[in-house]
């Protein structure tokens, strides 16, 4: 009976992990398309500092949309582990991408499409390989696993490396350096997926009937998931400020992931319960997933697609030299008899062209 109803937990915290990237990704089209409306009718944009979205429903309609993304998110990880839950988030950027291909008109390129393809099935594979069954079922157990050892060593390693990212090593080297303000996001975004967590299962338990709101630990764990959340917003827009998008978002989503399933791994221990070959497919699924991710953003701006592959980059090769015969596969082949018919023609327009009275220059 618990297996069943771990297996039904696990199938709602994927329903709205997905759920909550269809969500987040058509949020960004909604809020472009009103932003691009008021840009035609000559309204301030917001880039400078003008407020007229205020009064675009389309831009509202995203703005929900988003909001609705976010709730889901956070509802799944109390039904599902943070290691299938958070890669899953790459999704949204796919949606995004595909979106915006039909409805702003933007150039989804080959290497966009393959790096679309490759997020699919690398997030198929850790859907399959993802550990099916979550141990903590209420706040206590939570307290328990939040007051580990090994836990509590990361999580005091976490809060002196990002101290020592923000106050020394942010000011002198944050604005020239990509990886400082992301690294500073992406550790402080471990501890509030595990916030996250901990406040997702006190919400079952809420609806339960159990005396939540009598607990500390919710309490500290909200006050904590401010506390990170404000931090990573402030850090994660000064980098994407500064630093180019297409750089920005494969990065942080490459150091965030990889963070919180370090923190899930040791606080969660769900990879105790996996096998060796569920391991390696997760392992695999996700690198799959940040390869496709880098394919999507590092070569958005690169005009590429199937009519300009090899064989037609070679044809245009040897019509700009003029070379309308297949000369370099007759070469190859040791076709004298074309090789003398070549030498015959250059001579006549060698001779043609003396007759004209000009001189041709070898």
């Amino acid at each position: 009976m618990g297996q069943d109803k771990g297996k039904f937990d696990f199938y709602i915290g994927l329903t709205l992990a997905i759920s909550s990237s269809l969500f987040i990704g058509g949020s960004f089209i909604l809020k472009k398309k009103g932003l691009l409306r008021l840009a035609r009718n000559g309204s301030m944009r917001a880039g400078q500092g003008g407020h007229a979205y205020l009064k675009e429903w389309l831009w509202w309609a995203g703005l929900l949309s988003m909001g609705a993304g976010e709730v889901a998110n956070f509802a799944a990880y109390a039904f599902a582990p943070a290691t299938l839950v958070t890669p899953l988030g790459a999704l949204s950027v796919l949606v995004s991408a595909i979106l915006s291909s039909y409805f702003l008109s933007e150039k989804l390129n080959l290497h966009g499409k393959i790096g679309c393809l490759l997020s699919i099935l690398g997030s198929t594979v850790m859907v399959i390989h993802a550990p099916q069954e979550e141990e903590i079922e209420n706040l206590n157990e939570m307290a328990i696993k939040l007051a580990d050892p090994g836990f509590l060593l990361f999580a005091t390693g976490v809060v002196i490396v990002s101290l020592i990212l923000i106050f020394v090593v942010g000011p002198s080297h944050g604005q020239s350096n990509i990886l400082v303000y992301i690294s500073i996001c992406s550790v402080i975004g471990a501890l509030s997926v595990s916030c996250v967590k901990g406040l997702g299962i006190a919400i079952k338990g809420l609806f339960a009937g159990e005396p939540i709101l009598k607990n500390p630990l919710s309490w500290i764990l909200l006050i904590s998931l401010i506390v990170c959340v404000s931090t990573q917003i402030n850090y994660l827009n000064r980098a994407l400020d500064i630093f180019n998008t297409s750089l920005v978002t494969p990065i942080y989503y490459v150091f965030f992931t990889t963070s919180v399933l370090t923190c899930s791994a040791i606080l969660f221990k769900e990879w105790q319960h996996m096998s060796a070959n569920d391991m390696i497919g997760t392992f695999s699924g996700f690198m799959t997933i940040i390869i496709g991710i880098f394919l999507l953003h590092a070569f958005k701006d690169v005009s590429i697609s199937l009519s300009n592959l090899p064989v037609s980059l070679r044809k245009d090769e040897r019509l700009l030299n003029g070379n309308h015969s297949n000369i370099i596969y007759e070469h190859l082949n040791g076709d004298e008899e074309s090789h003398h018919c070549d030498i015959d023609q250059q001579i006549n327009e060698n001779t043609a062209s003396r007759r004209n009275g000009s001189i041709t220059t070898f």
